[in-house]
C-alpha cells in the first residue's frame, strides 16, 4: 500500500499549524482543561509526569504544562518539536522535547504517570504491527497503573459513509482569513485513506494555496479498543465529545500491573 510520509507532512505543516485553530491559545487552554480533568479523575490532582508522544507544535503539551504538570514532549517531526519548545518558552512554560517515533520512544521504562497521544496521531500508523509497537512502547514508559489518553476521529460513521471532504475551518490573521479544509481519497480496502490538506492564505489581493498530503488508517472504536487491550491496558473507557467536552472521542486506559 502506497502511503505519504507523516514526517514530511508535519515538517511542512509546522509553521502554519496554529492557523487550523480560530484561536490557538484558547484551544490550548480548553483542551488542557478537559485532559487535566480526565487525569485528575483517575490519578488524583498531581502534578503528574506526562509524556505527550505526538506533541506537534505543543497544543496539548503546553496547556498541560501551564496547568502545572511536568510535561515532556516527543514528535516524529523535528521541526514541529522545535516549534513546541519555542512556543512553550514564549508562554512561560518549560517543555523538554525530543524528535522521536512513537514506536521507539527514547525514554526510560515506567518514567511517566500519563502518556497522551492526541489529535488523531495514532491512525498515521497504517498496520496492526505498527499500532501494536507504538502502544507497547507507550505501555513500557508508563508506570504500573499509569494512564493512557488517546484521541481519534469518530471513524465508525466515516467507514460507513466514506466522506470525501471536511467542512472548511476559518481563522483570522492580521492579513485576513485563513481557510483550512481536507479532501479524502479512500483506498480500495475501505479502511485507509489519503488526505490532501489545503490551506488558503491571503497574500495582498490574492491567495497562496498550500497543500500537504498524508495517509491515515480509519480505526473503528472496536479496532482501537482491541489494540489497546492486547497491548496490556485495562479499564478502557471511551469519552464522547458530548460527555468530555473534547473535540474528538477520547480513549482512556490504565497500564495493567507488571507480572511479578
Amino acid at each position: 500500500m502506497a502511503a505519504f510520509s507523516a514526517r514530511d507532512f508535519y515538517d511542512d505543516l509546522a509553521p502554519d499549524y496554529h492557523l487550523i485553530f480560530p484561536d490557538w491559545d484558547a484551544s490550548m487552554a480548553r483542551q488542557a482543561k478537559v485532559l487535566d480533568k480526565l487525569v485528575h479523575h483517575r490519578l488524583g490532582a498531581g502534578p503528574h509526569r506526562v509524556l505527550d508522544c505526538s506533541c506537534g507544535i505543543g497544543t496539548q503539551a503546553i496547556g498541560l504544562a501551564l496547568a502545572g504538570h511536568k510535561v515532556v514532549g516527543s514528535d516524529l517531526s523535528p521541526i514541529a518539536a522545535a516549534r513546541a519548545v519555542a512556543e512553550a518558552a514564549a508562554r512561560g512554560a518549560g517543555l523538554p522535547v525530543a524528535a522521536a517515533d512513537m514506536r521507539r520512544l527514547p525514554f526510560a521504562s515506567s518514567a511517566f504517570d500519563v502518556v497522551v497521544c492526541a489529535d488523531n496521531s495514532l491512525p498515521h500508523l497504517l498496520s496492526a504491527q505498527d499500532v501494536t509497537a507504538a502502544l507497547l512502547d507507550m505501555r513500557r514508559v508508563l508506570r504500573d497503573g499509569g494512564l493512557l489518553v488517546i484521541t481519534v476521529r469518530a471513524y465508525d460513521e466515516a467507514r460507513r459513509t466514506k466522506p470525501t471532504a471536511t467542512p472548511p475551518q476559518v481563522s483570522e490573521t492580521r492579513d485576513g482569513k485563513v481557510i483550512t479544509f481536507q479532501l479524502w481519497h479512500w483506498h480500495e480496502d475501505g479502511e485507509h485513506y489519503d488526505v490532501e490538506h489545503f490551506q488558503l492564505i491571503p497574500v495582498a489581493n490574492t491567495w497562496t494555496v498550500r497543500v500537504r498530503r498524508a495517509t491515515y488508517w480509519a480505526l473503528t472504536r472496536q479496532q482501537a479498543t482491541e489494540f489497546v487491550a492486547d497491548a496490556g491496558f485495562t479499564d478502557i473507557t471511551w469519552h464522547t465529545p458530548a460527555t468530555s467536552g473534547y473535540y474528538q472521542p477520547v480513549l482512556t486506559a490504565r497500564r495493567a500491573p507488571s507480572a511479578p
